[in-house]
């Protein structure tokens, strides 16, 4: 099954995460199929905390995707914060 989830990236109490769409059985930083956005955390001033191709993420979605918990949250709060 394809989900789409959080892949852990950055150094030591720097955290910053792609949003990609992967088979479940692989590892979490593990092999990805498509890279759909990031989301950083830690992110000050102008820079953006959260980036998603929203285009992608429904293309997934349709073609049977599951998202998890994380990304959800994360998409439902974009979606606020565009409306």
């Amino acid at each position: 099954m394809v989900v789409i989830r959080l892949a852990r990236g950055g150094a030591k109490k720097r955290p910053f995460f792609n949003i990609v769409a992967t088979d479940s059985r692989n590892r979490r930083d593990g092999r990805f199929i498509e890279r759909v956005g990031f989301y950083n955390p830690v992110a000050s001033g102008a820079e953006k905390p959260l980036a998603i191709n929203l285009e992608r993420l429904t293309y997934w979605q349709q073609n049977g995707a599951q998202l998890s918990p994380t990304v959800e949250r994360l998409v439902k709060q974009n979606a606020k914060a565009a409306a």
